[in-house]
């Protein structure tokens, strides 16, 4: 019998990439408001009664407001499409071609990444300009918001493949996305919260998201970046690993 010689990788993801954003191509515009009025609502609440406390306390809700739009665009879609193709039985004809599973693992995170730069762009401009944050942008910053997106949408394919339904799938990625806010400096600056909420959300990617963003968005650009590097590189390793465990597939 004649083997089919599998596409090189990068044939593989592009493909892959196409096919999902083709997929979602009709419902770009509700991504779009999903992905803006969250984060842009909780930006405005919060930035109305902290005005006084500082601009080191704008500059955290800045950034935490966009770690939660790439979450509410990443993680929800990334764990809404993947329990979907796992109850319509495609994640079991996926595993019947020659195509390496991480690479579908890829190609779904960096089709909805690309979906949700309109709403973090959006988000960012208007927010800036309502607290009245100074922007300074830095290259790394165009390194830092893929690899902010890339553990949290690991998160959000756990989650689906792991779900029993749909429905539950979307009710605990919800839940995921408002805890890793809520906890550790993310949107609020670590000198008001208590120490144990300063430990918990040493554990989160969230937490070295947002410090990543804030110094590539706002500068400066310390040290610290190195090891936001490094914790977010870990935690996507860890979340692909484990979705490719997950995955029952005749290649790998």
């Amino acid at each position: 019998m004649r083997t089919i010689k599998p596409q090189p990788w990068s044939s593989q993801l592009f493909d892959l990439t196409l096919m999902q954003l083709t997929n979602w191509r009709w419902s770009w515009r509700s991504m779009l408001i999903t992905g803006t009025l969250a984060p842009l609502a909780s930006l405005m609440a919060l930035g109305t009664f902290s005005r006084h406390l500082g601009i080191e306390t704008l500059s955290y809700i800045l950034a935490g407001n966009l770690v939660m739009a790439l979450m509410f665009e990443n993680q929800g879609k990334v764990c809404s499409n993947f329990a979907f193709m796992q109850a319509m039985g495609m994640l079991n004809y996926f595993a019947t071609l020659p195509l390496r599973r991480h690479l579908l693992i890829l190609a779904t995170v960096l089709s909805f990444l690309m979906l949700s730069l309109p709403s973090l762009a959006i988000t960012l401009l208007l927010g800036s300009l309502f607290l009245q944050v100074p922007l300074h942008l830095h290259p790394l910053l165009l390194v830092v918001i893929p690899l902010a997106a890339l553990p949290m949408a690991g998160i959000g394919a756990l989650i689906g493949l792991s779900a029993r339904s749909a429905e539950e799938a979307g009710s605990i990625s919800l839940l995921v996305t408002f805890a890793a806010v809520a906890i550790g400096p993310v949107v609020i600056p670590p000198t008001r919260l208590p120490v144990w909420m300063n430990q918990l959300g040493n554990l989160s990617p969230a937490t070295y998201a947002a410090s990543a963003l804030r110094q590539t968005l706002l500068g400066p650009v310390t040290e610290r970046i190195i090891l936001d590097f490094c914790v977010l590189i870990a935690f996507t390793a860890l979340t692909f690993w484990l979705v490719g465990r997950k995955m029952e597939w005749r290649v790998g």
